[in-house]
């Protein structure tokens, strides 16, 4: 599949022609809301064979061959080209499709007080055939051991049905926020640890779950090794049991990095004692901070690149946003939060608003500028086709286990179109 981006006067019918397919393939595709209302810097998937390279000055066959991996004769078979005719620059050339990567990718779910709604088990069926697990968010382990339990089964035939297995997503949250004293009790207190191992195994056992998933966070420094040793403990009696275990991680660039939500996240021993681990690589960009970037490849990259130094690969999962945020500008701290919204919706704000989609090429996003009715400014940054494949690219070149969404629900058609064209999804 190949990515286009919008430029002034282009229209759907245009780019179709362009690409050998239809204003309707490409629409569908793409979800577009209004096709006839194309946003100028707005990324197009256009769902064909293989990608297209635009040459630039100081290319060559060969060089363009050694950065796809391809052989020259490949490229001017494709392209009709001459090995001995200089390349025009600006004209495009067809690059063929490159193997699928086979790898694991796991969505997270959260289900309101109410269940699951209509819309949000649309969008668990979306995904489910793109991913290995669904972690239905969260079981709250609480003081005495026992566990409050979220909404599972309607997720539970959309999973069967999709070959995806479940993940049992525990955290040490109390009153909707990680509690480091819950997480102190729970590390620490033998009676309490013992209960709920119990009780994990019971529900894991009743509800099919196949990965025990610890998401316990901002934990007291000094319980760094309680935390490890219990991870020992659980690894030891589930694997007895049949199943994995893997951990959620806050994103860090050194072992001793400070912080209340780091220092007890120990990733040497976790790469040892846990199949794998999900790193929360996003949140850069926060619903309570300045406007930046959600995941802004540069930090994604050096936290992945540590954690490659002290675990295994294999055992390594970028964690990465369906979401965006709008901001209210100018952002002051203490002022109402930024706004969560979908990259569908921040293609409706630029239509909406006239608004042209720029790219940041450093953290390699997409953001907009606009004024709304009342005159105010916001500042959007949200994810498209671009800001995915670079992650798509970084998780390749890595040799990383897979990818983490947090979380299902928000729409972002282009991401998985553009997973099924990149990966093999590895399916329990």
């Amino acid at each position: 599949m190949h990515i286009y981006v919008v430029k002034s006067g282009d229209t759907l019918f245009q780019i179709a022609r362009r690409y050998g397919t239809t204003s309707q393939t490409i629409s569908q595709a793409n979800e577009l809301p209004n096709p006839d209302q194309l946003v100028v810097g707005q990324a197009l998937v256009i769902p064909v064979s293989g990608n297209f390279y635009v040459v630039v000055a100081g290319d060559s066959l060969w060089s363009i061959s050694q950065k796809y991996g391809i052989k020259v004769e490949e490229l001017t078979r494709l392209n009709g080209l001459s090995q001995s005719a200089p390349l025009q620059i600006g004209r495009e050339l067809r690059i063929p499709m490159a193997p699928k990567t086979r790898a694991e990718f796991t969505g997270y779910i959260q289900p309101s007080a109410s269940g699951y709604s209509t819309a949000l088990l649309n969008s668990a069926r979306t995904a489910a055939p793109h991913l290995t697990y669904f972690a239905p968010v969260s079981f709250n382990a609480k003081r005495d051991g026992t566990l409050e339990e979220p909404a599972i089964q309607p997720l539970q035939p959309v999973a069967e049905q999709n070959g995806v297995v479940l993940m049992m997503d525990i955290t040490n949250q109390e009153n909707d926020q990680f509690s480091d004293e819950l997480g102190h009790i729970l590390l620490t207190d033998e009676k309490v640890q013992q209960t709920l191992l119990d009780n994990i195994s019971r529900i894991a056992r009743q509800s099919n779950f196949s990965d025990i998933h610890f998401d316990f966070e901002y934990l007291r420094p000094e319980d760094r090794e309680a935390y490890n040793r219990f991870l020992r403990r659980a690894t030891e009696r589930f694997h007895r049991e049949g199943k994995t275990v893997s951990t959620a991680l806050a994103p860090k660039t050194s072992a001793d990095q400070p912080g209340m939500w780091y220092e007890a996240h120990d990733y040497k021993a976790h790469g040892e004692i846990v199949d794998f681990s999900v790193i929360m690589t996003y949140e850069w960009g926060y619903s309570g901070g300045p406007p930046m970037a959600v995941s802004p490849i540069g930090p994604v990259r050096d936290v992945l690149t540590f954690a490659s130094s002290v675990m295994p690969a294999s055992k390594i999962v970028m964690g990465q946003n369906l979401y965006g945020y709008d901001w209210t500008l100018p952002f002051q701290p203490g002022n109402p939060p930024a706004r969560a919204i979908s990259p569908q919706e921040a293609i409706r704000l630029a239509v909406r608003y006239n608004a042209s989609i720029r790219y940041d090429r450093v953290a390699q996003a997409p953001y907009i500028d606009y004024t709304d009715e009342n005159g105010r400014l916001h500042k959007v940054w949200f994810e498209d086709a671009r800001s995915i494949d670079a992650k798509f690219s970084l998780l390749k070149e890595l040799k990383l286990r897979g990818m983490a969404y947090w979380k299902i629900g928000l729409s972002f058609p282009q991401n998985w179109l553009l997973l099924s064209d990149r990966f093999t999804v590895i399916k329990k």
